[in-house]
């Protein structure tokens, strides 16, 4: 297992968080998504928030690779719609490259 952490912002409108809260309820998530993350060789995510930052962290088995997921990522019309929806709510980093929406974060502790 090897654990990735990244983050994002959401756009700071609390009617927009709210709506993406709503979206990433286990109930209100796409299966399709669920599925090609599963696919893709995550064990685990989760995504935390504070103001309009947020976090995610995500196990993966020996299987991922990330530039398989996002060859596969790209030919999914259902993640590729899901992204989209998605990007409603978000804004990239001010040190994002372009097209860029999660970025790696750099783990500077470890007890």
């Amino acid at each position: 297992m090897k654990r990735y952490c990244l983050a994002l912002d959401l756009k700071d409108d609390p009617q927009l968080i709210a709506e993406y809260e709503y979206w990433h309820k286990a109930e209100n998530g796409w299966p399709e998504v669920r599925k090609s993350i599963l696919n893709a060789g995550i064990a685990e995510m989760e995504i935390y928030r504070t103001g309009n930052r947020l976090m995610m962290i995500m196990e993966t088995t020996d299987f991922y690779n990330e530039q398989q997921k996002k060859a596969s990522d790209a030919a999914n019309p259902k993640v590729q719609e899901w992204e989209q929806l998605m990007w409603k709510f978000q804004q990239p980093l001010p040190w994002a490259k372009e097209g860029e929406k999660w970025v790696m974060m750099e783990q500077i502790f470890q007890l």
